[in-house]
């Protein structure tokens, strides 16, 4: 039956066609299979960036499209650099960033460490230790929220049973001290998972001849650990800062569904001070120039780290 349509097929093709076809390289063959992907790709992809680089330069304002567009050169991009607010939410970023990050590495790589050492049990824990990376971010926030609630959640309640406190006595979203560190702890309940995965991948691609080969050495477990597992680990560890640092440098929906950004605007990212600019403002050319500035931060900074992956790969 497939011959019998493919012969079809090839009887009813002009004989013109036919030629052409017949004389096509192998590499012409790959690019017209590989052509629509690469132009839709541009589409979705390219095409935006060259739009906003360009609304940038201008006072574009989406919410009044019959106005006219004025070219203003480099004014967003100074109004941006200079501006205090924009500056108080690099810092919440960046505090945000520092300690996720910290504590997932640390974190998921205990865990990798004590998981990778076989034990009874080690498939549920693994399996259970997972969970939490597979919800929704913003199921994450509406879950946490009501953990964090003062008067019901249980999150106050198991405090308050550890330290004695008044578990109605703070409040971990409502505090301007404690806000910030509600989203971070929620991002390290959620994420360092991902971070354990990496690690445990490689962990497991240790041989186990080295270890053997330091055992007929007399070196102690701790030497072993020093200069067999953390350096072999370390790509894996560093990739695993890449993707977070990424990740976490554009998080949005976890921290709007738990603060919204506040209390004040004590937890506002610079992903929700750039939606505020372009959706509750409106000022379209101020947050596209706002959108290239973090841009150019994340791969400026992604570039030099992934050179210094590179080195620490080729040692």
């Amino acid at each position: 039956m497939l011959h019998s349509s493919i012969d079809r097929v090839a009887h009813a093709t002009p004989p013109a066609v036919a030629q052409r076809i017949r004389g096509l390289s192998d590499r012409a063959i790959a690019w017209i299979f590989v052509a629509p992907s690469i132009v839709l790709l541009l589409a979705i992809n390219i095409f935006p960036l060259i739009w906003t680089i360009r609304l940038s330069f201008t006072n574009f304002r989406v919410n009044r499209p019959n106005e006219p567009v004025q070219f203003v050169g480099l004014r967003n991009y100074l109004n941006i650099l200079t501006d205090e607010d924009i500056w108080l939410t690099m810092q919440a970023t960046a505090h945000f960033l520092i300690w996720t990050i910290v504590l997932q590495v640390l974190i998921g790589f205990s865990l990798a460490y004590l998981i990778n050492k076989k034990f009874r049990g080690n498939d549920l824990w693994t399996t259970l230790i997972v969970l939490p990376m597979m919800l929704s971010p913003a199921v994450v926030g509406n879950f946490w929220t009501f953990l964090y609630q003062p008067q019901i959640g249980l999150f106050n309640y198991a405090v308050g049973f550890l330290t004695g406190a008044d578990p109605s006595s703070f409040s971990m979203i409502g505090d301007t001290s404690l806000a910030p560190w509600a989203i971070i702890i929620v991002d390290t309940w959620m994420w360092t998972p991902f971070v354990m995965l990496i690690c445990l991948a490689g962990l497991r691609s240790i041989p186990n001849s080295i270890y053997e080969a330091a055992e007929c050495d007399r070196a102690s477990n701790w030497r072993q650990f020093w200069t067999i597992t953390i350096p072999m680990v370390l790509p894996f560890l560093m990739l695993a800062i890449l993707f977070r640092g990424i990740e976490n440098f554009k998080m949005f929906d976890l921290v709007v569904q738990l603060t919204g950004g506040g209390p004040g605007s004590i937890t506002e990212l610079t992903s929700i001070n750039l939606k505020r600019e372009a959706f509750e403002k409106w000022r379209t050319g101020y947050a596209s120039a706002y959108a290239v500035i973090l841009f150019v931060t994340v791969f400026g900074l992604a570039s030099i780290y992934v050179k210094a992956l590179n080195k620490v790969k080729q040692r």
